[in-house]
């Protein structure tokens, strides 16, 4: 018949508790050490990019508006629209009789004019002719070379010119048309290149430079990209709008693009050099980001400001060296002075890491 534990006397239950005690553990004791897996990733550096895009205007690398000089009946119009014309080949033409009269009345007042000087001229050392009337011959000359100078600028008035080589535009004025100089004759451009106008934010200013490339897309699908070079970059900020002026030449050897073209602009910046690390290794707290780095084989919390992401990876800003290494899986068991043992079986299984370094296998052991 067996016995209840309250029916034996105190002392056999006392030596039945001192016995339990004096049994040993063996494995069953927890571990005062425990070895927790990780992987970390050596820190790479990469430059901040910003891509600029922009809306821009073209125009071309030289454009005039023609106007005539003076008024008069059109006689001739020797362009048609569209043509290349090249410099001081003859536009329009206009009634010239008046200014040519002008111009042969004037050269025989000068003619007549130096016959009557080298007259008193020949006779000045003689005493027949006194100094005044010598000076008033001499002045009769210039004045009389003056004018025939005068009338061959109005003749030449008459004849609408090409200031440079380039395309014409169109033009409303036809023979027998009265112009003035207020009359648009018409347009001339030289389209060999154009010069995009657009605006960049003020935030920018000093990260585009004189030379850089830019890609210009017109809104037509037809017609391909097309790249240029900055040539020019203002001076200040539009304090309407934040922004300042920039032009860019693009090549149109080919003769594709016409002045006057919108362009939809994009300009990579190239920023300062920071340190890249994967996303996972990025983690936040109350005081903004952080990350846990291995510094002297130990696990270190750095905080961090995050700059750029890309695509699996991060730019930060931070206290972070050079040949330093992150935690990117098991973040969770870290914490300030984790010991850390390196694991070579996992450094060779790792592989390559999305910043370009590979990743490092780690054992953390957590102190007691």
């Amino acid at each position: 018949m067996q016995r209840s534990l309250t029916a034996l006397p105190l002392t056999v239950l006392g030596a039945l508790f001192v016995s339990a005690c004096s049994e040993p553990t063996g494995s069953a004791r927890p571990s005062a050490s425990k070895a927790v897996p990780v992987i970390a990733q050596a820190i790479g550096y990469e430059h901040a990019a910003t891509r600029v895009e922009a809306v821009g205007t073209s125009q071309a690398k030289l454009s005039a508006e023609i106007y005539p000089a003076a008024s008069g009946e059109v006689v001739a119009v020797s362009f048609a629209p569209g043509q290349y014309v090249q410099q001081g080949d003859v536009l329009v033409e206009l009634d010239s009789r008046k200014e040519a009269i002008a111009v042969e009345l004037a050269r025989v007042k000068l003619e007549d004019a130096s016959r009557l000087y080298e007259r008193y001229s020949r006779s000045a050392n003689s005493g027949a002719v006194v100094p005044a009337t010598l000076d008033a011959a001499r002045t009769a000359v210039q004045t009389a070379r003056l004018e025939l100078e005068q009338a061959k600028v109005a003749l030449d008035d008459r004849s609408i010119e090409a200031v440079f080589d380039g395309h014409v535009g169109v033009t409303d004025v036809g023979p027998g048309d009265r112009v003035g100089p207020d009359t648009l004759i018409t347009t001339l451009d030289d389209r060999g290149s154009l010069l995009v106008s657009f605006e960049v934010p003020e935030s920018y200013i000093g990260e585009l430079d004189v030379g850089d490339t830019i890609r210009l897309e017109t809104w037509s699908a037809a017609m391909p990209a097309v790249t240029g070079d900055i040539v020019d970059i203002g001076s200040r900020i539009d304090p309407r709008n934040r922004t300042f002026l920039t032009r860019a030449r693009v090549d149109n050897a080919d003769d594709l693009l016409r002045p006057g073209m919108s362009f939809r602009i994009s300009a990579a910046v190239t920023g300062p050099r920071y340190a890249v690390v994967p996303e996972t290794a990025v983690l936040w707290g109350a005081d903004g980001a952080y990350v846990w780095s291995v510094v002297d084989g130990e696990a270190t919390r750095t905080a961090v400001k995050v700059v750029q992401r890309r695509e699996g990876r991060v730019l930060l800003d931070g206290d972070l060296g050079a040949d330093e290494v992150v935690v990117v899986e098991g973040t969770q068991r870290m914490r300030n002075g984790v010991a850390v043992e390196y694991s070579e079986q996992r450094l060779a299984d790792s592989g390559k890491g999305p910043a370009g370094a590979s990743a490092i296998g780690l054992h953390a052991a957590e102190q007691k």
